[in-house]
């Protein structure tokens, strides 16, 4: 389970990556940096870079200041031709507006859960909707199996059938303490309790030190940090 989740610091290190964000320039268009910043782990330096990243994603194919699915896809893969389960699953998770566009404030909201800083709590509720494909509140095993397979697949990994049934077997085993053939929130949060290492790609080192990484930009700041 944990290639999935190790899917989401591949998607955030290639946004970055693919937009090549010119973070010398300030970010036009930024409304209340300072709120949002109280409402999220974000300081008010790193809301103004992903604002920067946000907009270079956002007007790869409509300059409609909005994320797109399409956008998204080709941020990722760099192609809006590939499916991916994955990517539409975190898409619509990022997508709380449930309106097929991303906003800003999803954008960082979402991301948020991802900060080092970020709550536990934030990272096991995330990780848990991630799997719940159906949205019913637990997470059966032909679900887990939708996400393994479809992850090692964009990986570029192919493993033998018996062997993810194994692997599935092992999880459930694990997981289903209740015996009832699905995972809900309690036993998901007692397994990640027990497994920390099933959350180690929840946290995106990079988002803390994303304006370290491009000193230059906190010189521009429009707002200082609170």
């Amino acid at each position: 389970m944990s290639q999935c989740l190790d899917g989401l610091k591949h998607l955030f290190f290639q946004l970055l990556k693919c937009c090549e964000i010119d973070l010398q320039s300030n970010s036009r268009g930024l409304r209340e940096p300072q709120r949002l910043a109280r409402e999220t782990v974000f300081s008010v330096s790193e809301i103004e870079a992903l604002y920067e990243l946000f907009k270079k994603i956002s007007s790869a194919v409509i300059d409609d200041g909005l994320i797109n699915k399409e956008e998204f896809q080709l941020a990722l893969f760099k192609t809006n031709k590939k499916k991916s389960l994955f990517a539409d699953r975190v898409f619509d998770l990022f997508d709380v507006n449930h309106n097929g566009n991303l906003g800003f404030e999803e954008f960082a909201r979402a991301l948020s859960v991802f900060h080092p800083n970020a709550p536990l709590d934030d990272k096991i509720d995330f990780s848990f909707k991630l799997y719940d494909l159906k949205q019913q509140g637990y997470i059966e095993r032909q679900e887990v199996k939708q996400m393994v397979v479809a992850t090692l697949a964009e990986s570029g990994m192919n493993l033998a059938d018996y062997i993810i049934e194994s692997i599935i077997d092992k999880t459930f085993e694990d997981a289903d303490t209740k015996h009832d053939g699905r995972i809900d929130k309690e036993e998901w949060r007692n397994l990640v309790l027990r497994h920390p290492s099933l959350l180690k790609n929840m946290t995106l080192s990079y988002l803390k030190d994303i304006t370290t990484a491009f000193p230059s930009f906190v010189f521009h700041s429009q707002v200082d940090d609170a």
